[in-house]
């Protein structure tokens, strides 16, 4: 074996070894968080509804919003990167499904991806800040993949009462043990069926998303 290939071979357990130790430290965290939920009842009514649709999340509020939605068979959209693995790994083992690809790379399988997992009655979750930013922007690579499967994007925003923030560009929130998270869901959105209508529609899915922001947050 080269010393490249051992390289890789230490980085690869360093990586598992992360996901494993970090995974329990996060499960030992959210067991304290003490949620409540605002306009649940629209989701309920999307559920109810059996259409398709796009939870709709900025990268910064993640975490809490990943650990309130595990096991209900969601899939989450999530970058190449090695952040982006990490986070596929911890998620896929409470529960989630993975797409890979992001704006910045493997755009087009991903864009397919979310496309046929709509098609296919999947819940999707997306953050259309991710995974470089700048945060709260959002791309147009989800509105596309919504507006080509005909689903509607559904705001979802998460505040806590106290949190640390990490220092990365959109300063990724970890409640606290014992901190209060609101949750938020706001008003469902129906884009346009042209895919370059749908990428033009983003200042309407970012007033959408600030306004579940302002709910979590009051």
């Amino acid at each position: 074996m080269s010393d490249e290939d051992s390289n890789r071979r230490r980085l690869r357990l360093k990586d598992r070894l992360a996901v494993l130790l970090g995974g329990a430290v996060i499960r030992a965290l959210a067991s304290t968080w003490r949620y409540r939920v605002r306009n649940v009842e629209q989701l309920e009514k999307l559920r109810a509804g059996g259409g398709p649709f796009v939870f709709s999340i900025w990268h910064g509020q993640l975490l809490p919003l990943l650990w309130h939605h595990r096991h209900q068979g969601i899939s989450i959209l999530v970058s190449e990167h090695k952040d982006g693995e990490l986070i596929a790994r911890f998620a896929e083992s409470i529960g989630y499904g993975t797409i890979r690809g992001s704006s910045s790379r493997g755009a087009a399988g991903a864009l397919l991806g979310l496309v046929r997992a709509l098609g296919e009655g999947t819940e999707v979750g997306i953050t259309p800040d991710g995974p470089r930013g700048p945060a709260c922007s959002y791309a147009p690579g989800a509105a596309v993949a919504a507006s080509k499967a005909g689903a509607l994007v559904l705001p979802l925003a998460a505040h806590a009462d106290r949190a640390w923030r990490l220092n990365s560009w959109d300063r990724f929130m970890i409640p606290r043990p014992f901190a209060r998270v609101t949750l938020a869901y706001g008003d469902p959105v129906r884009l346009p069926d042209d895919a370059r209508a749908a990428a033009a529609d983003t200042p309407r899915l970012e007033s959408a998303m600030n306004a579940a922001v302002g709910a979590a947050a009051s």
